[in-house]
């Protein structure tokens, strides 16, 4: 299955869905985020249902357990397939929220975010982190599946020590795939998409290299025949 999930991360409702039937057949499932739910909310994603696309709505709750439970819990029934959360919520909220969004859904993933894509070690030392991106990156994913949830959310960059400690079941969800010649925009820690499939990528998201082409849908063709599908 063709592992593209494209971002997009846009406030336009009828921008994002008249994108997303375009890109039907071309990429392999649609990623919303902060930036269209805070806009148009449960409605808004309900307006992608039925279209036979797998959706990852990407909403990195962090909060105390009780409050990320009921919040999972109220977005499990929306009609995703994954959702996320952040990993540094510690331990009973990663629990709270597998355990509730399942009650709602058995069969959605519930997965964590390690550290975003836009940090690096710099930022880390700032905020008082010792050590590499890479050994945050592995304690956090180790927390998160020792606490019940599918996978994480990862940058390329961390694939091979995360598939050694975590093994080939566990869900590795990419952002900061960039094809080769693309701006970086607001990432740091990025791989070109056969670079990242090769890795061991599960799901690969990818936002404006196609959703700000001058033709999206090629775009996303061409990607996905870079991936062999």
């Amino acid at each position: 299955m063709n592992p593209v999930y494209v971002a997009l991360d846009t406030t336009d409702l009828d921008y994002a869905r008249g994108l997303a039937e375009r890109l039907r057949g071309s990429v392999g499932g649609l990623k919303l985020g902060l930036e269209f739910f805070s806009a148009h909310g449960p409605e808004g994603v309900r307006a992608f249902a039925g279209m036979d696309l797998p959706l990852f709505l990407d909403l990195k709750f962090h909060d105390i357990p009780n409050t990320v439970a009921g919040a999972c819990r109220a977005v499990a029934s929306l009609g995703a397939s994954i959702i996320n959360v952040h990993a540094s919520g510690g331990a009973a909220m990663l629990k709270a929220a597998g355990e509730a969004a399942r009650a709602v859904n058995p069969e959605i993933k519930v997965i964590a975010v390690t550290l975003l894509t836009s940090l690096n070690e710099a930022d880390l030392k700032s905020m008082g982190i010792a050590g590499a991106p890479g050994e945050q990156v592995v304690r956090l994913a180790q927390l998160s599946k020792a606490n019940g949830l599918d996978g994480v959310v990862c940058s390329a960059h961390e694939i091979a020590p995360l598939r050694a400690a975590l093994g080939l079941d566990f869900l590795l969800v990419v952002p900061g795939i960039r094809p080769a010649g693309s701006d970086l925009n607001d990432q740091s820690r990025v791989m070109t998409p056969p670079e990242a499939h090769k890795a061991g990528a599960d799901i690969l998201v990818i936002g404006r290299p196609i959703t700000v082409a001058p033709d999206p849908v090629k775009a996303a063709r061409d990607i996905a025949k870079s991936l062999g599908f």
